[in-house]
């Protein structure tokens, strides 16, 4: 088994030729989200972004179209804690959904640090090759920002995958278990989460930094992300 880590689109584009499986990892907030939305059975479909882009996908799905944050269901994990189960949700994003877009057949997983170990035993099962993409965000004319939160993330599921580690992956396993005693610190801190925080969604930090806390693993199929739990439960 082969663990890779890239960074961004191209990092993804450029797996493609040795990879048979995708993790997405946008802790700041798509992977965050995602894990809880549909951890609570909801059915979520990543959406680039754009109003235009959002309201015809809804429409299309029959689905609810997120919100700004602040104003219901959104990008905002806390947002989604109550959702009820079977809701159909776009969710648009520069980063994680546009990620999640561009995998084409390759099974792809959304992983995040409340999910890093369920997400890297399911991952064991299915793949040989396994790429982790660390999203990371976005400067405002649209370049890649280095996001730390995604690192760190995309290093806690290294952490328990078994196989032949790339450099890149290493490197990521190891900053994780520098970070792990203080990762709510360190996410309140990072550029990331203090903007996050500037704007009153401090909660958001917070759960997305719970480490371990959940066994669910979201897993797109189609253009939807669902729970592999819920998939399991409609084929008994």
């Amino acid at each position: 088994m082969r663990i890779h880590c890239e960074w961004g689109l191209q990092g993804l584009l450029n797996a493609q030729s040795f990879s048979d499986l995708y993790v997405i990892v946008d802790i700041l907030s798509f992977s965050t989200s995602v894990e809880i939305a549909t951890e609570r059975g909801a059915i979520v479909f990543p959406c680039l972004p754009g109003e235009q882009n959002g309201i015809e996908l809804a429409q299309a799905k029959k689905a609810l179209l997120t919100q700004k944050r602040g104003q219901g269901y959104s990008l905002s994990p806390a947002s989604l804690q109550k959702i009820p189960s079977g809701t159909k949700l776009v969710l648009p994003s520069p980063n994680g959904a546009t990620l999640s877009l561009a995998t084409g057949r390759i099974p792809t997983l959304a992983g995040c640090f409340r999910n890093a170990k369920a997400v890297a035993e399911y991952a064991m099962q299915i793949g040989q090759s396994i790429t982790l993409i660390a999203a990371g965000e976005r400067w405002q004319e649209g370049s890649l920002r280095f996001g730390i939160e995604d690192w760190l993330g995309a290093g806690a599921i290294i952490s328990y995958l078994k196989g032949m580690h790339s450099v890149e992956a290493k490197l990521a396993q190891n900053a994780f278990e520098m970070a792990q005693s203080h990762l709510i610190e360190w996410l309140k801190e990072c550029q990331s989460g203090q903007e996050l925080s500037q704007k009153g969604f401090e909660t958001d930090v917070e759960l997305a930094s719970a480490l371990n806390i959940s066994n669910n693993v979201p897993l797109l199929i189609g253009d939807a992300y669902y729970s592999t739990t819920d998939l399991k439960k409609r084929q008994m």
